[in-house]
């Protein structure tokens, strides 16, 4: 186990676990509870629950009113692949050796034992719906069924359609490689004129409410995982949902700019604009660089719309699902997770995107319900990492821990939330720039986050980065170029290296 307590703090966890145990009553023949698994691809903490009063989610919030809310959870890599990875398997990345969204888990790892595979393997039905893995790698071995995916639902609209196969034409002619051509897609955002079932999201949702109906009648507890698309890009749903805001009055991001003092590698390739994911959309082909300028407010406008958007859809969804539960009279005896696999930038240091290990991409939301928790209803603002999902719902289970997880159980803050269980959250990404291969990696303690970027070849340490959250919280400024702040690095760099083991270079390479 990576992350090492002390002796006191380990005496600490028995007696809340034990306490917490004590509260949990659960019908099932095997006395375990369920488990109700909500994943988000790219939502952030930008949501009421989170003080974040312009969204528009009831449902979640109301989620959150009888969980803990953890205000300080992070991913260990802010891409879609490899945080899934991680958390499925309670590994970090340099263990997983999953950096990219091209890596196939398997391939890397033919005998890991994942979250969801691991229950079956005591007795739960594991069943998902839509997203869980990164999407083109269902797990078979980690299910009791295939991975279900909603048939007959609608994506962008005809006339999209042709808009995009026409773009196309265009680049072809153009001269644009076949990859480039390949991976453009359709508009960024979308209205539709549709029900919520003609939507992918909609379609799973009501698909997962008739499994749960299912699951009920079966002696098995189980585990129902629901992964949801939005509100990654496109920025696709009913009308509805754009018509709860106005455009003209959400606001936009204080800081698009990049750090003062950040170094290139931070950011990836200027000729790419490294994380700029948004140029595969067909309206935003042209997109600056966040090393040139910033979208225009008219662009931002649309693009924050489409993301509220799709998060108020979501919560609606969400809001079936539990619905659902409440009607079935199972939330006596289900755990609720809900989280997403990173932060993503709403035009915060000039991006549209996540993949970088600062804070606003590597921070996301996590909520756990467990029926009895004596702190549902509060928030902890302790530092956790998405690696301890997986030995918390051990734990809350009944399930024997594997000593193999790098995570630890988070069980205690369910009773006592204030409690500290680490010192330190960590991060890591890989960065092409300047024709060679970078990984940084990132450590968040309550005041501090600091990097360290490393040449992946030689181990050469390139940059440091500073960000001090108690004058800085949107780290605007790298501190790690001063000299008077020489010593203080030096300190949080034997932390981050005496916490976790130190990467075995030349480090494997990181696919496009």
């Amino acid at each position: 186990m990576i992350t090492i307590l002390s002796a006191s703090r380990r005496l600490f966890s028995i007696v809340i676990a034990l306490n917490l145990c004590c509260h949990l009553t659960f019908a099932k023949q095997s006395g375990r509870p369920n488990i109700l698994f909500i994943a988000v691809d790219d939502l952030r903490c930008e949501l009421g629950c989170y003080g974040v009063k312009e969204v528009i989610s009831p449902n979640i919030d109301n989620l959150a009113a009888t969980s803990v809310l953890f205000e300080r959870a992070y991913c260990q890599q802010a891409v879609c692949n490899p945080s899934r990875v991680s958390l499925l398997t309670g590994l970090r990345p340099d263990s997983t050796h999953v950096w990219d969204l091209v890596t196939e888990m398997r391939t890397v790892m033919p005998n890991v034992i994942t979250l969801p595979q691991y229950f079956r393997q005591h007795g739960y039905r594991a069943v998902a719906y839509g997203k869980i893995f990164h999407n083109p790698f269902p797990d078979a071995a980690s299910w009791d069924e295939p991975t279900h995916n909603a048939q007959n639902v609608i994506a962008h609209s005809d006339e999209n359609r042709a808009k995009l196969a026409a773009f196309k034409l265009q680049m072809k002619e153009a001269g644009k490689t076949d990859a480039a051509v390949k991976r453009m897609r359709g508009p960024a955002t979308e209205i539709q004129e549709q029900p919520d079932e003609r939507n992918y999201d909609g379609k799973q949702t009501g698909d997962a409410i008739e499994k749960m109906r299912e699951l009920a009648k079966g002696e098995s507890p189980f585990f129902l995982a629901v992964g949801y698309i939005r509100p990654h890009l496109p920025f696709i749903v009913p009308k509805p949902y754009w018509e709860l805001y106005e455009r003209d009055q959400i606001p936009l991001a204080s800081n698009g700019f990049l750090p003062q003092d950040s170094p290139a590698v931070a950011f990836g390739d200027r000729s790419m604009g490294g994380f700029y994911e948004i140029r595969d959309y067909m309206d935003y082909a042209d997109a600056p660089s966040p090393f040139e300028r910033t979208l225009s407010e008219t662009q931002q406008r649309e693009l924050k719309h489409g993301y509220y958007a799709s998060i108020s859809f979501i919560d609606a969804q969400v809001g079936r699902l539990m619905a659902c539960l409440t009607q079935l009279e199972l939330e006596e005896e289900t755990i609720v997770v809900l989280w997403s696999d990173h932060g993503w930038k709403l035009g915060e240091h000039a991006g549209w995107g996540k993949q970088t290990v600062y804070e606003i991409d590597t921070r996301a939301p996590l909520l756990i319900r467990v029926p009895g928790a004596a702190a549902n209803g509060q928030v902890c603002k302790s530092l956790v990492e998405f690696v301890d999902i997986y030995p918390t719902l051990c734990e809350l289970a009944g399930l024997p821990m594997s000593n193999d997880l790098e995570g630890i159980s988070l069980a205690p803050l369910l009773d006592e939330p204030s409690a500290s269980l680490k010192e330190a959250a960590f991060s890591q990404f890989p960065r092409k720039h300047d024709g060679k291969n970078y990984m940084g990696y990132a450590m968040r303690t309550d005041r501090y986050r600091y990097i360290e970027w490393f040449d992946a070849i030689s181990g050469e340490v390139v940059a440091r980065e500073l960000y001090d959250h108690t004058t800085d919280a949107q780290e605007n400024r790298n501190l790690g170029t001063d000299p008077a702040n020489a010593e203080l690095m030096s300190r949080l760099s034997a932390q981050l290296w005496n916490t976790l083991p130190r990467p075995a270079f030349p480090l494997g390479t990181v696919k496009s």
